[in-house]
């Protein structure tokens, strides 16, 4: 009994191997002619029959990771980049930015987004992240600002002007801060 599961086996072997080797001499003919091939369609064959479906699925998987590897190759040595580009993802502040602009601009698409509402009421006070155009949309988004988001606005604002009118500094930045601290305790309170 063992002595056929073994010829059984060894038959079965065999067959796959004379599978691969037609297939991969056809898709090779094939790779000549159309460089970016398709999903290749096997022909049913006596030999192909006697695989069983989940056989037949891993060796056109290994047939297919073997094609891609001869044309990754191919592209190579024709000096052709094969890596992918991925597109430049945007940051939080052109995000927060384009939100602001989209609530002003289009109300009937917008949509509340708690991150960049986040992301602008800790960033309103610095003129590099939310410039001056924008602040100007912004004092007007925060007029309808409701809940919690409005007294914590409001709590943080006064606690920055306490913090501001303690020291005397010239610098302009904080001026402007404290301006703008100023415009949003004026709106909000």
């Amino acid at each position: 009994m063992p002595k056929m599961n073994v010829e059984k086996k060894e038959k079965k072997a065999e067959k796959r191997k004379k599978l691969k080797e037609r297939v991969a001499q056809k898709g090779e003919v094939e790779l000549e002619t159309e460089p970016k091939k398709k999903k290749q369609n096997l022909q049913a064959t006596k030999e192909e029959e006697e695989l069983t479906p989940e056989e037949r699925r891993k060796l056109e998987r290994k047939l297919k990771k073997e094609r891609k590897k001869k044309e990754k190759q191919l592209m190579r040595e024709a000096g052709i980049s094969t890596k992918k580009v991925e597109p430049k993802k945007q940051s939080g502040s052109e995000l927060a930015l384009a939100y602001l602009t989209s609530w002003s601009e289009n109300p009937e698409e917008w949509k509340f987004q708690k991150t960049r509402q986040t992301w602008l009421l800790l960033h309103m006070y610095d003129k590099e992240k939310v410039p001056d155009k924008y602040f100007t949309i912004l004092l007007d988004y925060l007029q309808g600002l409701q809940g919690g988001a409005r007294d914590i606005t409001v709590q943080k604002a006064e606690a920055f002007m306490k913090e501001f009118d303690g020291s005397d500094a010239e610098d302009p930045n904080l001026l402007e801060k404290c301006e703008r601290i100023r415009q949003v305790l004026q709106l909000l309170s």
